[in-house]
């Protein structure tokens, strides 16, 4: 157990380098303009700040960096294989090397501009294919003596429609000796041109184009748009002109436009009906209803009113506000999801990782492969050495090999991860990285903290109870009264004034309970202060009493029975103490607490109820996910065992301090299991850090608590820890499966264009049919997860249920609309 005062040390979050001049500070989603829209007239951003899937195909050619940057931050394309990134033209112009001199020759010429625009431009691909495709049909249905002029006439115009762009991005990666699946690509299409099969070079480069623009279109479905966070949170806020210690009211609401960045703590803002939250903050006057649903997935519109707190980019739906601005937009809750989205974007998981460092070294290797098909060829197998789609030679085999043996649907695999990462944060489950979700699949243990993750954490106190010290001696006899009329009331006093500021449960109780009776308690002033983080806190503090204003100076402690108990030095008397405790009017059955003053200690009793669903939450666990569920808490038995038994938990390790619960956690892992740890406090933070994944409430979570978890909640119960554990296995089952099938189709397309199965055409349509597959598969992560194949199953024919049925009704709707009088 942990208590917290305002003088106690805490870990903060990093926060952003402020600026000197306010002129010069940059606006608050700048980063995300930048990304969102790079070909605006601004400076790129390092390559650490962007994630390159977010970006669209067309417009990233000037917001890439360097090929050094790529490789060191691994998200460059190159190492997808085909990546989803023409990050050639940027790169170049600001980096050295063969590939920049190909790009200022081509900015001269103006071949980059044209490239550019027809870069992963839709209609184009589209009407290159279809000319392309006429051009096929021409033999068919054209008369013989046109034939020729006609299929050339149209190849004339289709083939540059989707070559200046391939040819452009092949020539750069080739300058600075790089290969990729674009080089292969544009290689098999030039090479097709040069022995005389023109048509069947266009269709490549045509299809190659249409599936990527596909495939992107599906990648970008799956990510989580930032563009939608910045439209939900606006750039200004209004700020309230107040003067000296004058009341703000809306009866004086004169106020002044200014950037979010320039709010400070403190600060009142308007709000009205419409807009949305600037910066987090608390109601101070006025009362409406709000969505949050964008940042949290919380549906259910909210009510707030003065002193409840809302967080930023809420959107209040109705009536007018006056806002106290509680943290700085860069502490702010919408920035920090766009942060850790972010981070959760970039941050690779193992598969993804392998992919990059193996991908370019595999393309080379395709490259040698099929030249020594088209070298040995005639002399192993007595090909013929040029050939075309109906006589194939080797050359014709080996370009087949470099296109059906490109690593694209490979690479697609991990789009699954992305996916899920997206549903996630629409649920309000924030992940700092894809690796986080194979960590949770391969989890077999989950351990939760009592206070504030099982339980509501809004303890309430129940009663105040002198056990020890607080007798009367009269006679050598022990008088039953207490030692002065106004001891509880002291001990209160004394106790809220070392729990000010604190962030604990148990401070927060004894803080609430002495709001109003200022007047009846002792005035207390704290000289010195020391937190000890899972015993409690000490102080040396002067009490003056309102009776007589006698001023007396006194050390107090606060903080669990064992840790006070423990600060006796007569075994005896500590002896005696545990007895009083045992022998409490109130029983075990309340989370307790105890002040110890000038040897008297006091027992503060508060209740603690499990959070609505848990036990809903600990059931699925067991029967579904097949997880050995466990409670780590720093409370004594009895209270642990009350909400252990409402939430049907088995196994209770009570009474721990931060280092028991840290080597609780170190001995699960120890045993060849992996432990998912769910928690809230900054007593939580090393237990948080040492297993497999940490999760945390973010609503009450310490700023080091979220430095050291894996997983944030932003819905403040538990009731989502089941439905990322389910995501998270779905989505490596999906990865695996996603894996099977690129492999499958490889190899496939492969030996088929090897053994002369296929013409070129048919091998790119296969080629790219596969990735496709792996992409249509890889969306799956945006269903609902289930716990088995039967769910799955079950969940299927629910949906085709429903559709039916809303189909029918519609139908039945527009005949009974439709009929005759």
């Amino acid at each position: 157990m942990q208590f917290l005062a305002a003088s106690a040390p805490s870990c903060a979050a990093p926060r952003l380098p402020q600026p000197s001049a306010r002129l010069s500070r940059p606006h608050p989603f700048a980063h995300l303009r930048r990304r969102c829209a790079p070909h605006l007239p601004s400076k790129p951003p390092p390559l650490a700040s962007v994630s390159p899937v977010l970006l669209p195909r067309a417009r990233r050619s000037l917001a890439c960096t360097p090929r050094a940057h790529s490789n060191h931050h691994g998200h460059g394309h190159h190492g997808h294989g085909h990546g989803h990134c023409h990050c050639h033209h940027g790169s170049n112009l600001h980096g050295g090397g063969g590939g920049a001199t190909v790009m200022r020759l081509a900015r001269a010429i103006g071949w980059a501009d044209v490239a550019d625009a027809l870069r992963g431009h839709l209609q184009a691909c589209c009407i290159s294919l279809g000319l392309l495709l006429i051009a096929a049909a021409c033999p068919h249905v054209a008369p013989l003596n046109s034939v020729g002029r006609l299929q050339a006439a149209l190849i004339a115009v289709a083939f540059p429609l989707v070559g200046v762009s391939a040819a452009l991005d092949a020539l750069v990666d080739i300058a600075d000796g790089r290969i990729d699946i674009h080089v292969l690509m544009a290689l098999a299409a030039f090479a097709s041109v040069f022995m005389g099969n023109s048509l069947e070079g266009g269709l490549l480069l045509a299809m190659f184009s249409l599936a990527h623009t596909a495939e992107e279109y599906f990648t970008r479905k799956s990510m989580v748009d930032v563009r939608e966070l910045k439209e939900n949170h606006p750039e200004f806020a209004l700020l309230l002109e107040t003067s000296g210690d004058e009341s703000t009211r809306f009866s004086n609401l004169s106020h002044t436009k200014v950037p979010v960045q320039d709010l400070t703590v403190g600060s009142h803002i308007l709000v009205r009906a419409g807009e949305a939250v600037p910066v987090d903050g608390e109601v101070y006057q006025g009362s409406s209803t709000v969505t949050i649903e964008h940042l949290t997935g919380e549906t259910k519109p909210l009510e707030r009113t003065v002193g409840d707190a809302i967080p930023g980019g809420a959107r209040n739906l109705e009536g007018m506000m006056i806002v106290q601005v509680t943290k700085s937009w860069e502490d702010s809750t919408l920035n920090r999801i766009v942060q850790l989205t972010e981070e959760g974007m970039i941050n690779k998981p193992k598969l993804q990782r392998w992919l990059d460092e193996f991908g370019e070294h595999y393309s080379r290797a395709v490259v040698v492969l099929s030249l020594m098909v088209a070298l040995l060829g005639p002399l192993l197998f007595k090909w013929p050495f040029f050939g075309n789609s109906v006589c194939r030679g080797s050359i014709y085999r080996g370009l087949g090999l470099m296109v059906a043996a490109s690593p694209c649907a490979l690479a697609a695999a991990p789009l699954a991860y992305a996916t899920a990462i997206s549903s996630l944060t629409r649920k309000g489950i924030l992940l700092k990285g894809g690796h986080v979700l194979d960590a949770l699949s391969a989890c077999q243990s989950i351990a939760f903290d009592k206070t504030g993750t099982l339980t509501t954490g809004k303890l309430m106190c129940k009663a105040i109870e002198p056990i020890h010290g607080h007798l009367n001696v009269r006679n050598g006899l022990n008088v039953s009264s207490c030692c002065t009329p106004s001891c509880e009331s002291e001990a209160l006093a004394v106790a809220a004034a070392m729990e000010k500021g604190t962030t604990h449960p148990i401070g927060r109780a004894v803080l609430h309970h002495s709001v109003g009776k200022d007047k009846d308690l002792p005035k207390v002033v704290l000289q010195s202060f020391e937190s000890l983080p899972g015993r409690g806190v000490f102080a040396t503090l002067s009490i003056t009493k309102a009776s007589n204003n006698e001023n007396k100076l006194s050390t107090a402690a606060i903080g669990s029975v064992e840790y006070i108990s423990s600060l006796y030095r007569s075994n005896g008397e500590c002896e005696q103490v545990q007895e009083a405790i045992k022998s409490s009017a109130y029983g075990p059955e309340f989370v307790q607490a105890a002040l110890l003053m000038d040897k008297k200690m006091t027992l503060f009793h508060f209740e603690d109820e499990p959070r609505p669903g848990a036990r809903e939450v600990i059931s699925t666990l067991r029967e579904k996910a097949k997880l050995r569920i466990m409670m780590l808490t720093g409370d004594h038995e009895s209270s642990a065992l009350r909400v252990a038994k409402a939430v049907c938990i088995d196994e209770v390790h009570c009474c721990l301090k931060p280092e028991d619960k840290l080597s609780k956690v170190k001995a699960v892992s120890r045993g060849g299991g992996s432990l998912i740890m769910v928690g809230d406090g900054i007593n939580d933070a090393p237990a948080l850090a040492a297993a497999t994944v940490g999760v945390v409430l973010a609503q009450r979570a310490s700023a080091t608590a979220v430095a050291a978890a894996d997983v944030l909640l932003l819905q403040d119960n538990i009731c989502g820890v089941p439905f990322c554990i389910a995501k998270a296995r779905q989505t490596t089952s999906l990865v695996k499966q996603s894996v099977g099938l690129a492999l499958t189709c490889i190899l496939l397309a492969a030996l088929s264009s090897v053994l002369g199965f296929l013409p070129l055409w048919l091998t790119v349509l296969v080629h790219e049919g596969g990735t496709l597959l792996v992409c249509l598969n890889s969306i799956q992560a945006l269903n609902a997860p289930t716990w088995s194949l039967a769910d799955e199953i079950r969940q299927l024919v629910d949906g085709l249920r429903k559709y039916i049925s809303a189909k029918l009704n519609n139908c039945s709707n527009y005949a009974a609309n439709t009929s005759p009088l």
